[in-house]
């Protein structure tokens, strides 16, 4: 692990400090301006287009493509990755937490919408995403490959670790069970659901998803009303430690931004190349309605989740004390706030977050799989290497299993913003589509014939 620790380490402060952090904002605010703001504009269509019915049998509904993604946003960093940038990072964090969840937006509506593009039939359901526009757009499967075995190994295998690790620490510490009793148990769940397809996948993550999410902010809406008094201190304190001047001679101000984006970017995945596998399995007549819903995802995610997370940990007053990180101390502030039930509250909540980020990432690897090699045998060896890997993550130490998924997610997410980069003006044509028929009172449909040279976008050929 040492020699492991001493290899990850500096690629990640290389990554993320020289590149990475520019490369988001850049080309965020590109998409922001070019999209004419559309995380804004349209924000309230996001909410009448997600529970909008899909038009025939095939594929999966535009709330059930939400779902499966917010299955994979919605886990370990809401809950332990907002308590790890605020150890670190401040208060600070939070805020660049919100900037580049904003900023974002943009940016998942793009990635997501050109997914819809390119997708692809596959018997009665749809697949699609970055590999899938690589090679269809740009005509780059090789480039494809490379991106889905990334992919595969940094949401099948190390974010599958890291929500394992999380689940077993926390039930360790409040249920005092063993780490690989733990694993054991995760190991038999994930395997009912893997082995049985994409319709139980579904079936897990929108009955899940919508439930721990409400009790969760239930939880957090409390812990509000009870401080009322001090939010407006706290939303001081955030913007103070983001921009103040004794964090700016501290180098504050760097280690407030650095793991702000960093977590944010854990949370929501806006870039990644991850939430496109999902979106693009949704069966809608238009693309940009998927771009949308997956763009209020990142809002649902960032702005909703980890601001409640953050709110509890803050107002609690623990994270400058440098007694604990992580898991353990989204559970001591909570407690701080609601009493000594608070720890089981959290073990059971983080179980649900996490495992159905384990579900949503498995589906993402087995989607880019299916990619490289559609083969039977592929995806058994696949499901196999999954199980071990939550095995290896409720065992591993924190520490390593973190900076890994930093340094995976970081070489996915440069990958896929370059490519989107040189594709944004499709999805810019698909956007502009889609408003002038909503203009005209009409249900948005799309064709490919609509924007002239179009190419690779099957799915949208008429028949």
């Amino acid at each position: 692990m040492g020699v492991l620790e001493w290899l990850v380490g500096p690629a990640n402060d290389f990554l993320w400090t020289y590149i990475l952090i520019g490369l988001l904002l850049a080309i965020g605010l590109y998409f922001t301006f070019r999209t004419k703001f559309v995380q804004i504009r349209l924000f309230r269509e996001m909410f009448r287009l997600i529970f909008e019915k899909k038009g025939s049998d095939h594929g999966v509904s535009a709330f059930q493509a939400f779902t499966i993604s917010a299955a994979s946003r919605v886990g370990t960093g809401n809950v332990t990755g907002v308590a790890l940038a605020i150890g670190i990072g401040g208060p600070g964090a939070v805020f660049w937490m919100w900037v580049i969840a904003v900023i974002g937006m943009a940016t998942a509506f793009v990635e997501s919408t050109l997914a819809q593009v390119y997708k692809v039939r596959d018997g009665n359901t749809f697949r699609g995403g970055p590999a899938y526009y690589m090679e269809k757009a740009l005509g780059l499967r090789k480039l494809g490959v490379v991106f889905a075995i990334l992919l595969t190994l940094s949401f099948g295998f190390i974010f599958n670790s890291v929500q394992s690790n999380t689940i077993s620490q926390s039930f360790h510490d409040v249920f005092n069970l063993p780490y690989w009793v733990v694993g054991l148990i995760l190991v038999a769940l994930t395997a009912v659901i893997i082995f049985g397809g994409v319709h139980r996948i579904v079936k897990v993550t929108q009955s899940i998803v919508p439930i721990m999410a409400v009790f969760y902010l239930l939880i957090a809406l409390f812990v509000v009303a009870i401080n009322i008094t001090e939010i407006p201190a706290m939303i001081a304190l955030i913007f103070e430690h983001a921009f103040g001047i004794k964090e700016m001679a501290g180098g504050g101000v760097g280690a407030a931004m650095m793991q702000g984006v960093r977590r944010g970017l854990f949370s929501n995945e806006a870039g990644m190349g991850s939430v496109p596998n999902a979106a693009a399995t949704a069966n809608v007549t238009h693309p940009a309605k998927q771009g949308l819903v997956q763009s209020l995802g990142v809002f649902f995610d960032t702005i909703i989740i980890c601001s409640a997370t953050a709110f509890i940990i803050i107002l609690a007053g623990l994270y400058d004390k440098g007694e604990e990180s992580g898991i353990l101390l989204t559970q001591s502030s909570m407690a701080v706030h609601v009493g000594s039930w608070a720890p089981y509250f959290v073990a059971i909540a983080i179980m649900f977050f996490a495992f159905s980020s384990i579900v949503g990432n498995y589906y993402y690897g087995e989607t880019n799989i299916e990619f490289i090699k559609a083969h039977k045998s592929w995806m058994t060896m696949y499901r196999i290497v999954v199980l071990g890997m939550v095995m290896f993550g409720a065992m591993a130490k924190v520490d390593i299993v973190w900076s890994m998924a930093d340094l995976f997610m970081g070489l996915m997410a440069i990958m896929n913003l370059l490519v989107i980069l040189l594709l944004g003006k499709v999805a810019f044509k698909v956007l502009d589509d889609f408003t002038a028929q909503r203009r005209q009172g009409k249900n948005p449909v799309f064709k490919a014939s609509t924007i002239p040279g179009l190419k690779g976008a099957e799915c949208w050929e008429e028949e």
